[in-house]
């Protein structure tokens, strides 16, 4: 059997109900509903995606999860990056997953967190650097601020207390580490986020860690220093997770004024492929890790502004992935970021669906069971 990098696979907790959802979409609100509510929007658009079996779980049941682990670890999955919604002290949502596994520790999963450090906007609403979700905008109350729930990073306290609630998490011994450090991925860079990482640095020793082992998400208006770890976050597109380019969003924004209804952005599933392949060819530097992505479509949040990739099957995600894997195994790096495990919202899940069943999960088991 050959040695391939661990495969993690994003996790999003958005499938139980949290008071925030209730007071800003509606009672009982998860991505669930953004998911059932999908349509098809051209001749041959699959749209709504349907769970196998019609499971639309809740995340806030121990056996759900049981299962999402059990499914995972048994088709070649090491582990689920958790996205981590800690927005400032009073306001850390969507808990609920990763305390259930660490309090059970009969769960059979490796894990890690990715914190999203960023506002939670409006999804509907032109905040500058905010996506667009115009499904939702007929329930925006108008000179309704589009900040809900603002991002305060604070000082050296604010860091201190962020850094002890997840103190228990890194001293589980299924959260992943590397070299003794706890994995910790961070979505946005700014100079007081590198002083925030310097500060839980002597916290981690102190606490018997060798530290912490940041990945800062890569984006090109970043400047990372070279020795830090950054990840590449698929699908690419034109620019970076889902973004179009600056001339196809001038496109459809002068659509929009004119009224001209042009439907989704749509890319093709092996270009975007082919370009994650390249950049991991080139991508030698010990510090990169690649991403790679399942499939793609986000018309569920956005509409006819949305994004779909054309093409995918689980025969040419296993042979994409197959190739991704070999790169990266013979630069002997430990990690590829995989999207996602449960994005059903962005059409880029591994679970079980009612097109393809288990088939996307088993051409992972096939590849790693080599």
């Amino acid at each position: 059997m050959k040695t391939y990098p661990k495969i993690i696979a994003m996790y999003l907790p958005q499938y139980h109900s949290i008071p925030e959802n209730d007071e800003f979409w509606g009672k009982g609100f998860t991505d669930w509903d953004t998911v059932r509510r999908a349509v098809p929007l051209f001749p041959g658009h699959q749209q709504p995606k349907i769970p196998y079996n019609s499971n639309y779980y809740d995340l806030s049941e121990k056996s759900n999860i049981e299962w999402q682990a059990k499914l995972a670890r048994e088709n070649g999955i090491y582990g689920f990056g958790i996205y981590h919604y800690w927005f400032n002290n009073d306001k850390n949502l969507l808990t609920k997953p990763a305390e259930i596994i660490l309090r059970n520790k009969d769960i059979d999963i490796n894990y890690f967190f990715a914190w999203d450090n960023s506002n939670w906007k409006r999804s509907w609403s032109n905040v500058a650097g905010n996506d667009w979700a115009p499904i939702m905008e007929r329930s925006q109350v108008k000179g309704e601020s589009a900040i809900l729930i603002p991002y305060i990073l604070g000082g050296k306290k604010d860091w201190e207390i962020h850094y002890n609630s997840l103190r228990p998490y890194f001293h589980d011994n299924r959260y992943i580490k590397k070299d003794n450090k706890p994995v910790y991925i961070i979505f946005n860079y700014s100079e007081q986020i590198a002083e925030m990482c310097s500060y839980w640095q002597e916290l981690a020793r102190k606490d018997g860690f060798n530290g912490v082992f940041f990945i800062f998400r890569y984006r090109e208006s970043y400047n990372i220093p070279e020795s830090e770890n950054v990840f590449r976050y698929e699908p690419l597109f034109s620019g970076w997770s889902g973004v179009p380019s600056l001339f196809a969003r001038m496109k459809n924004r002068a659509n929009r004024i004119m009224g001209v209804n042009i439907g989704p952005t749509k890319y093709r599933y092996d270009e975007i492929w082919d370009k994650i392949l390249k950049n991991a060819r080139t991508a030698c530097e010990e510090v990169i890790f690649p991403g790679a992505f399942v499939s793609y479509d986000d018309t569920p949040r956005r509409g006819r502004r949305g994004i779909v990739v054309g093409g995918a099957t689980p025969e040419k995600f296993k042979y994409y992935l197959s190739n991704l894997l070999e790169i990266v195994a013979k630069q002997n790096k430990e990690f590829i970021f995989l999207t996602a495990w449960n994005e059903w919202g962005e059409g880029a899940y591994l679970e079980p669906d009612s097109k393809y069943g288990m088939d996307y999960l088993k051409a992972i088991k096939d590849i790693v069971t080599i």
